[in-house]
C-alpha cells in the first residue's frame, strides 16, 4: 500500500508552532507534498527541514516568503526534479517530484490568480506552460512503466460540487469558466489523461472541501472550497482504494487554513 497526502500548510513555520510537527509525527502517509512553505531551507527548523524518518526536498521561491513546495519520503527517492522545464516559473517555487519505485509524485501549487489582474494572468500562462507537461511527463513515465500523480493546491474548484457557495463566486479566480474549462482538459481521457482521484472514488458528494476561508465562519459552516487534489494516472487511480480530507475536529485545532488530503493507494 502507498500513502499520499497533500497539505497546503499556509507557512510552514507557522504551521510548525500550530501542531504540524504533531502531526507528521502521527501520520501513516509514505509520501507528504507540502504547498505554501514560505521559507527557505536553512530558515526552517530542524524538526522540519529534515525531519526523522524522511528524506526531505524542498524547493523554495525566489521571491522571499512567497510560494514553496516541498516533498518528504519515507526512503530516498531514485531521482528529484525541480520546475518543469518553463523557465518563467523555473524559480518559483510551484513544482517539485521524485521518482519512487513504479510511480513519480510530484508537489504542485499553482497560483491563485485574481479576476482581472497581472495575477490572473500569471496564472495563465502557468496554466498554458504546465498542461504540456504533464501530458509529457505521463507519456515519459509510461514508457518506463510507471505511474504519475500529481498533488498540491491546484487553485481550482472544477465543478459546482467543490464549493459551497458557487453561485457567489462564478466571477472570482479559482472558478472561473477558462479555469474550470482548463481542468477539465487536464481530466480528459483524450487530452491530459489523467483523474481526480478523490472525485472518481466519491463522484455523488458535495466537496469534500480542503480549504476553508479564515474569515467569519467559514470553516464552522463547512463553507469551503475542494482546491487541493491528487491528479493520478488513470493505472494509479485505479489503485486508490480509499482517499479523504483530514479535516480538524475544530476551527482552533487546525494549523492551516487548508485540510490535509490523503488517498491510499494498493500497489
Amino acid at each position: 500500500m502507498l500513502t499520499v497526502t497533500t497539505a497546503n500548510v499556509n507557512g510552514l513555520r507557522a504551521a510548525a508552532k500550530k501542531g504540524f510537527v504533531e502531526w507528521l509525527a502521527g501520520t501513516s502517509a509514505d509520501v507528504l507534498c507540502l504547498q505554501e512553505v514560505r521559507a527557505e531551507e536553512a530558515q526552517l527548523p530542524p524538526e522540519v527541514r529534515a525531519p526523522e524518518g524522511w528524506s526531505a526536498v524542498h524547493a523554495p521561491a525566489t521571491a522571499k516568503g512567497r510560494a514553496g513546495v516541498s516533498l518528504y519520503t519515507r526512503r530516498e527517492p531514485d531521482a528529484v526534479r525541480v520546475g518543469f522545464g518553463c523557465l518563467e516559473f523555473a524559480d518559483s517555487g510551484r513544482y517539485v517530484e521524485a521518482d519512487l519505485p513504479g510511480v513519480t509524485v510530484a508537489s504542485l501549487y499553482l497560483p491563485s490568480g485574481e479576476a482581472g489582474t497581472e495575477r490572473q494572468d500569471e496564472k495563465y500562462r502557468f496554466m498554458g506552460e504546465f498542461l504540456p507537461y504533464l501530458k509529457d511527463l505521463r507519456v515519459r513515465a509510461a514508457a518506463e512503466g510507471r505511474e504519475v500523480v500529481v498533488c498540491g493546491d491546484w487553485n481550482i474548484a472544477h465543478r459546482e460540487a467543490d464549493l459551497k457557495n458557487w453561485k457567489a463566486n462564478q466571477k472570482k479566480a479559482g472558478f472561473l469558466p477558462d479555469e474550470r474549462q482548463w481542468l477539465s482538459r487536464v481530466l480528459d481521457a483524450e487530452d491530459g489523461g489523467y483523474v481526480d482521484v478523490v472525485r472518481e472514488l466519491h463522484p455523488d458528494q458535495e466537496g469534500p472541501y480542503s480549504w476553508w476561508s479564515y474569515r467569519g465562519r467559514a470553516f464552522d459552516n463547512d463553507s469551503g472550497w475542494r482546491i487541493d487534489y491528487q491528479i493520478a494516472t488513470p493505472g494509479l487511480a485505479a489503485r486508490a482504494v480509499k482517499a479523504y480530507v483530514e479535516r480538524a475536529a475544530t476551527h482552533d485545532e487546525r494549523w492551516s487554513d487548508h485540510a490535509p488530503v490523503t488517498a491510499v493507494y494498493d500497489l
